[in-house]
């Protein structure tokens, strides 16, 4: 005999869903952003919705039957993008989307797909279907295919984008007290510390545009094409970054977590005093490119937070400086396709219990809009205030030339993070929505209008210098 018949509900998030004497306890399936709105989705039953719908009466609640049961579900979302570079109507562009999706092109064998070095294919399933649980003009919940759900982003629209949602419940857990008061410490005691603007004034432009130019094949001597999660320039960008890491004194591993994508990069600096805590610094290698090309340079997105991330580590070793907190520099692969590097990180440490204590994702830096002053957005939605703020008040004392603000942009690695209850945020490019031209384009190069290196190196100062605030450090040279 069957159970009772499951049900997708999508509800605004509010932390009355996860009460114990709730029937929706236990039923979370994660948050996602529609517009400017966070919105749970739980699976449930039709006992249970009639029961929290007579006691709530939510009027945005939206639920549907799974008559047939789903596959994987998919959370595609519209990013936040200025108004000037929207051609096409969103509604239009899903349809355009959905009708890709049901015919997707030719794809070769797993052997040739893996052999295929630069090329990237979404591929022919004996099953391109797909079914829609919920839909706005600015989100959708949909049931695909598992291997379709790892290559919506080349079928994607531009400004879209897509999260795997967990195929079984999953713990709501919150970054507790114990994890923001030191932060708070932190904020309450912060002033400026000549030592720390000397090291992070230090980050070199020129050594930053090399390496940019490495990692978009600008140099004409990487032979990265691409540095798509399937690509063999992805890998070839992976093991090039951990040598560079290495030559700076850190510890690294190439670290899998799903078959097919290129590894996460992880790299460690240990602590000179006896401690569990740890800090991350992170971006995201991976790139995008423009619908059916195979050139996906990913110069800002992410190439820029990337580079971010090496600068320091270069200072780090120039200055011999040695931290009280562990420190981990992490370049992710897979956020294009849904944050998977990031996930699978961020849940295998909250497996292991690790003592995480700050956690700051850096994507997309570099692009400066013609006539705006360079800047510095945090996230609006996601991510831990007190960070936030931390970050912002570290801003006015070693890069006051960044006017600091919010941005609706979002959301990148620090969400895996900040979904697993650790102290997180992300630095972006501008206070406002995304702006760059070519942003998911295969025109994304370094060498370009609004491709500013002093904004890079004074977002990487603020990474850099957080650091060394938070963990605490001395030189040894």
């Amino acid at each position: 005999m069957r159970g009772p018949l499951p049900f997708l509900l999508v509800v605004p998030f509010n932390t009355s869903l996860f009460e114990q004497d709730s029937c929706l306890s236990g039923k979370f399936l994660g948050n996602y952003r529609d517009g400017s709105n966070i919105n749970s989705v739980l699976i449930t039953n039709e006992e249970c919705i009639s029961s929290w719908t007579s006691q709530t009466q939510s009027l945005s609640a939206s639920f549907a039957p799974a008559a047939q049961g789903f596959r994987q579900l998919v959370w595609i979302e519209e990013e936040a993008v200025d108004p000037s570079l929207k051609t096409v109507i969103a509604e239009d562009e899903f349809k355009q989307f959905l009708e890709r999706l049901s015919s997707p092109p030719a794809m070769p064998s797993e052997e040739t797909f893996l052999e295929s070095k630069q090329n990237i294919f979404i591929g022919t399933y004996q099953d391109a279907s797909y079914e829609i649980f919920y839909q706005t003009q600015t989100a959708a919940l949909l049931s695909v295919n598992s291997r379709v759900a790892i290559h919506l982003d080349a079928v994607l629209p531009r400004y879209w984008k897509s999260t795997p949602v967990p195929s079984f419940p999953v713990e709501y857990i919150p970054v507790p007290p114990s994890s923001i008061d030191p932060v708070k410490s932190v904020l309450a005691n912060l002033a400026y510390d000549s030592t720390v603007a000397t090291l992070v004034d230090g980050i070199s432009i020129p050594q930053m545009r090399n390496d940019i130019r490495f990692l978009t094949g600008e140099d004409g001597q990487s032979g990265i094409v691409s540095r798509h999660s399937f690509s063999q320039g992805a890998r070839v960008a992976a093991a090039w970054l951990k040598q560079r890491f290495e030559e700076t004194g850190a510890t690294c591993q190439l670290m899998p977590f799903m078959q097919g994508f290129a590894p996460n990069v992880i790299c460690r600096y240990e602590s000179v005093v006896n401690t569990t805590g740890t800090v991350i610094i992170s971006g995201h290698y991976d790139s995008r490119g423009s619908f059916g090309s195979t050139r996906m340079p990913g110069g800002d997105d992410d190439g820029s937070g990337t580079t971010a991330v090496l600068s320091i580590a270069r200072a780090i070793a120039r200055n011999g400086v040695k931290f009280h907190q562990n420190i981990e520099l992490v370049a992710f692969a897979g956020e294009e396709q849904g944050l998977y590097g990031s996930r699978a990180y961020a849940r295998e440490l909250r497996s292991l219990d690790a003592n995480i204590t700050l956690m700051i994702q850096a994507d997309m830096l570099a692009y400066r809009k013609p006539g705006e002053p360079m800047q510095l957005g945090l996230p609006k939605s996601i991510g831990t205030p007190e960070v936030a703020q931390l970050v912002a008040n570290i801003s006015s004392l070693y890069s006051p030339e960044l006017e600091v603000g919010f941005t609706s942009a979002c959301c990148s690695d620090h969400q895996s993070f900040f979904e697993q209850g650790y102290a997180s945020t992300q630095v972006f490019e501008r206070a406002g929505p995304i702006a760059d031209p070519m942003y998911h384009n295969s025109g994304d190069l370094s060498d370009r209008e609004g491709y500013d290196f002093d904004q890079l190196k004074g977002i990487a100062k603020v990474q850099f210098a957080t650091i060394l605030h938070y963990a605490g450090f001395e030189l040894h040279k």
